[in-house]
C-alpha cells in the first residue's frame, strides 16, 4: 500500500533510532489511571513509515453498527506474541519498553497492533482496551506514533474534563494503571488537512 508522508524538516536521521526513555513525563489522571509521554522518542521515522505503509499486510474491516454494517475508518494489522515484526526497530522499541517498565508492569510487552489512519477522515471512536485481562486488571498500553500529527483524547468514564495529547512523528504515550477500565481514549476525525499516520500499540499478553 502506498501512502504519501511529507518528510519532516526536523528529523533528518538516516535510519530509525530510539532515544532513552529517561525523558518520560507522567501525568496522573485520577481513579488509578496515568499516562507517560515522551515526544520524539524515535528519530529517522520517515523510512520506517514508508516501510510499514508498503509492507504491512493491512486489512480493512467492517463492523455492525446498529442496523447496518459500516467500514472501520482505518486499516489494521496485528502481530501476536512470537510473530516477526515488520522492522527491527519495532522489536527494539518493544524490548526497551519491557525493560523500562519491568518492575512496575511485572511482565513484558508481547503483541503489536498497528493502525493506519490514511487522512483526517480516519479515526477511532471512544473506547478502552478491555478485551481480556485489562477488563479487571491494571495494565499498560504503549503507543508509538508515526507520520502526521493527530490528537489523542482521553476522558474519565465517571464524567469530567477531556484530556488532549497531540502526538507527532516519533512520539510515545503509555497508558497505565486503571486507564483502560476507568478512562476512554479516541482519535477523532479532523476537517483540517492531515497526512497519513500509523500508530503501533504494544500490549502485554492477554490484553486487547
Amino acid at each position: 500500500m502506498s501512502a504519501h508522508l511529507q518528510g519532516s524538516l526536523f528529523d533528518q536521521a538516516d535510519r530509525p533510532a530510539l532515544g532513552p526513555l529517561t525523558g518520560l513525563r507522567r501525568t496522573v489522571l485520577g481513579d488509578g489511571a496515568w499516562i507517560d509521554v515522551l515526544p520524539g522518542w524515535l528519530s529517522g521515522g520517515d523510512a520506517l513509515f514508508a516501510t510499514l505503509a508498503d509492507e504491512v499486510p493491512w486489512r480493512a474491516e467492517r463492523r455492525q453498527m446498529y442496523d447496518r454494517t459500516v467500514d472501520v475508518p482505518r486499516l489494521l494489522a496485528f502481530y501476536r506474541d512470537g510473530d516477526a515484526l515488520p522492522s527491527p526497530v519495532l522489536d527494539e522499541a518493544r524490548d526497551a519498553l519491557s525493560a523500562h517498565y519491568a518492575e512496575e508492569l511485572g511482565e513484558p510487552f508481547t503483541t503489536a497492533g498497528l493502525c493506519h489512519y490514511r487522512d483526517g477522515r480516519d479515526s477511532v471512536a471512544w473506547h478502552g482496551d478491555t478485551h481480556g485481562r485489562s477488563s479487571h486488571e491494571d495494565t499498560m498500553v504503549a503507543i508509538l506514533s508515526l507520520g502526521a500529527p493527530r490528537d489523542l483524547l482521553l476522558r474519565p468514564l465517571r464524567g469530567g474534563d477531556t484530556v488532549r495529547r497531540p502526538l507527532g512523528h516519533g512520539d510515545l504515550i503509555v497508558m497505565g494503571g486503571s486507564c483502560q477500565r476507568t478512562w476512554q481514549h479516541a482519535v477523532p476525525k479532523t476537517a483540517h488537512a492531515r497526512g497519513p499516520r500509523i500508530s503501533v500499540q504494544y500490549r502485554p499478553r492477554g490484553v486487547r
